[in-house]
């Protein structure tokens, strides 16, 4: 078994404070997701994040196949961190720690995913090939959105 990780950092010249109600609000995480994977929160969001909460919601992340995709909130500290966990998804394991720290002159957001592809030694071939290249992608957009939401620092 596989597991591989991604690790993203980004500055923002913002406050902690609207870091961290942009991110609490689960409405925002599609307008962190490139429209062509077509995500729709189907249940959810209907609160600010607290751990415990299960989101699911609909996506298209690959040659047009839709999925659903459920995550709980696993741990959450006020102003501090986060972690989702995929219980239900496309793939075999997804593990996603979104951190915010105060920096002079605004906040560092960092993200680090642990996941598992699925399909075994067939998954671990393409990983390189598809599914890396597309977290790349999908971290590169929401770093171009979230600075022309806030700035760049």
């Amino acid at each position: 078994m596989k597991i591989y990780t991604l690790h993203k950092k980004q500055k923002l010249p913002i406050t902690l404070d609207e870091v961290w109600a942009f991110l609490c609000n689960p409405a925002n995480l599609s307008k962190l997701t490139p429209s062509k994977m077509n995500m729709e929160i189907i249940t959810g969001a209907d609160r600010p994040m607290y751990a415990g909460q299960v989101l699911q919601y609909s996506v298209t992340p690959i040659a047009g196949i839709k999925t659903k995709w459920v995550s709980e909130i696993t741990q959450y500290e006020d102003k501090k961190y986060f972690v989702d966990l995929q219980r239900f998804g496309p793939y075999a394991f997804w593990h996603h720690k979104h951190f915010v720290n105060e920096i002079e002159g605004g906040v560092e957001m960092e993200d680090v995913i642990d996941y598992k592809v699925p399909f075994g030694i067939l998954g671990q071939l393409v990983q390189p090939l598809i599914v890396k290249p597309k977290l790349e992608e999908v971290f590169n957009y929401r770093r171009e959105q979230l600075e022309k939401l806030f700035g760049k620092y």
